[in-house]
């Protein structure tokens, strides 16, 4: 049998986070802060792992799109918390270049992405990056494998015109980590782990 539709559908309990939050939105650390609640309760709800992402104009400071992580939900790899809120994006803006917009877009993301989500970022057009760590902390607390990513990723998005900021709430994030690493029936997806070649 041919398969022609395939996805993921994104919970509505994550515009009810977004919409309870909307009134601490105008700040960076209320921004991270929704993304590490997001993070932790995606955990709690069987979607996927402890990641989420955001897309925020940067000029107006709208919060367009949440997203998480929707692996274990969807059974698709590749749909991470980046790629689900770039694509949520694109869809609701109607344009799969979200660098043509008049009031550019900021990605924001509860740690620095992984391998596929690096390319996913720099092909979306999002002209910023914020994330709130970059350290190997992620990998160490969680057992995720998050790629071989290049020691200067960020130097390589700023010369391709995306903008680059680390270390928001950082010590959060690692603490929602370090509660997800902790946890002993975690699934950890990682297909060179669990029998993929």
């Amino acid at each position: 049998m041919a398969i022609r539709a395939f996805g993921g559908e994104l919970p509505l309990w994550v515009d009810e986070e977004l919409e309870a939050a909307r009134s601490d939105l105008g700040t960076d650390e209320g921004r991270m802060r929704l993304l590490n609640r997001l993070a932790e309760r995606n955990v709690a709800e069987g979607s996927g792992g402890p990641f989420s992402a955001l897309t925020v104009h940067r000029g107006t400071g709208e919060v367009v799109a949440a997203g998480v992580n929707l692996v274990l939900a969807s059974g698709l790899s590749s749909l991470h918390a980046e790629v689900v809120t770039i694509s949520v994006t694109q869809a609701r803006l109607g344009t799969w270049d979200l660098g043509s917009l008049e009031d550019p877009l900021e990605l924001w993301v509860n740690w620095r992405p992984c391998a596929m989500c690096y390319g996913a970022t720099l092909w979306s057009g999002v002209r910023g990056l914020v994330v709130a760590g970059d350290g190997p902390e992620l990998e160490a607390l969680t057992g995720f494998d998050e790629g071989p990513m290049r020691d200067d990723w960020a130097e390589q998005l700023e010369a391709r015109g995306v903008s680059v900021r680390v270390g928001v709430l950082t010590d959060e994030a690692v603490a929602v980590f370090e509660r997800y690493g902790a946890t002993p029936d975690k699934t950890v997806y990682n297909a060179r782990t669990t029998g993929g070649a």
